[in-house]
């Protein structure tokens, strides 16, 4: 009797044991994956993605391929998981503003704006990646832009010629005078370097010289990168994939969720073939969908299937 009584307590030591490291285990993948990770390891990927976040996890990561336009100092950026808004027409009518709004880090691109949709996109901005020729239309609104959100963080992306500190780069004195005005403004730009290595990874992930073959990178190329250095797990809103505009019954919007204009799939197919000066939209959605392998990322509205 008294042997079988030893032997049921070792049991129960032995499950309590387990079941703490299971514990361990959970809450652990809980603070280094994201939430719909977890859940295709068990099969359920049509969960809404929920958020976790551990702000003392640790200090502030640095990027020195991006230098602050008023004091020359390097950004300083570190996001547990980030939500990135596509600019698609894809976002009108999701009503996932809610949502996205619970991120630790909110990305947007270029001009898009919030104010009237925030419902489906959401009200609040944690970085701001812009390219070179969408700083004239920030400046459209640099009350709003500079003022208003002043607590985000605007990374501008361009060629030398146009971001040189010499007095000669046109839309880096455009940011010279901003920040004389709206001293509160976060502003950094692209080094030269880090320009160089988008390119170079281009190249490397797709066999072709960017130059070369006539192309621009795209702003959500730029996002991307600088998001899987700074993000623990990225969560991308509204982003189609490379085979979408193939696809039967697949959603004919906009090019922009914001203004009416050219059908999105028309205008994706008419840069990726472009001779010249086109963004190669198809060919880095590709590129895309191999990072997710890789990284912690996950696609959806629409869903990507990533294999």
């Amino acid at each position: 009797m008294m042997y079988y009584v030893l032997i049921k307590r070792k049991s129960v030591v032995a499950v309590s044991f387990i079941a703490a490291f299971l514990c361990l285990i959970i809450v652990r993948l809980t603070n280094e994956v994201t939430f719909p990770l977890i859940l295709n390891c068990f099969g359920q990927t049509s969960v809404k993605w929920i958020p976790f976040s551990n702000g003392q996890r640790q200090p502030l990561r640095t990027h020195y391929g991006y230098v602050n336009v008023k004091t020359q100092e390097p950004l300083q950026l570190d996001c547990d998981l980030c939500a990135i808004v596509s600019n698609s027409g894809q976002m009108a009518g999701q009503k996932v503003g809610a949502e996205i709004d619970k991120s630790s880090c909110i990305w947007r691109m270029n001009n898009a704006p919030t104010k009237g949709y925030e419902e489906d996109v959401g009200k609040r901005t944690t970085v701001r990646v812009v390219s070179h020729t969408s700083v004239p239309l920030l400046l459209k609104n640099p009350e709003y832009f500079f003022r208003e959100t002043n607590s985000t963080v605007y990374v501008i992306w361009g060629p030398f010629r146009n971001m040189r500190k010499d007095g000669n780069g046109i839309v880096y004195n455009m940011l010279k005078k901003t920040v004389d005005s709206y001293p509160a403004a976060k502003i950094y730009v692209t080094t030269e370097k880090r320009m160089s290595y988008c390119d170079a990874v281009f190249k490397k992930e797709t066999g072709k010289d960017r130059v070369q073959s006539g192309s621009y990178l795209s702003t959500g190329w730029f996002t991307l990168i600088l998001a899987m250095d700074a993000c623990y797990g990225i969560h991308v809103y509204g982003m189609i994939n490379d085979t979408y505009c193939k696809s039967e019954g697949f959603r004919k919007v906009p090019y922009h969720y914001y203004e009416p204009g050219r059908d999105e799939c028309e205008e994706y197919f008419l840069h990726e073939n472009a001779p010249y000066g086109g963004h190669r939209f198809i060919t880095e959605k590709k590129v895309f969908a191999k990072w997710a392998k890789k990284h912690t990322i996950v696609f959806t509205h629409p869903n990507w299937t990533v294999s």
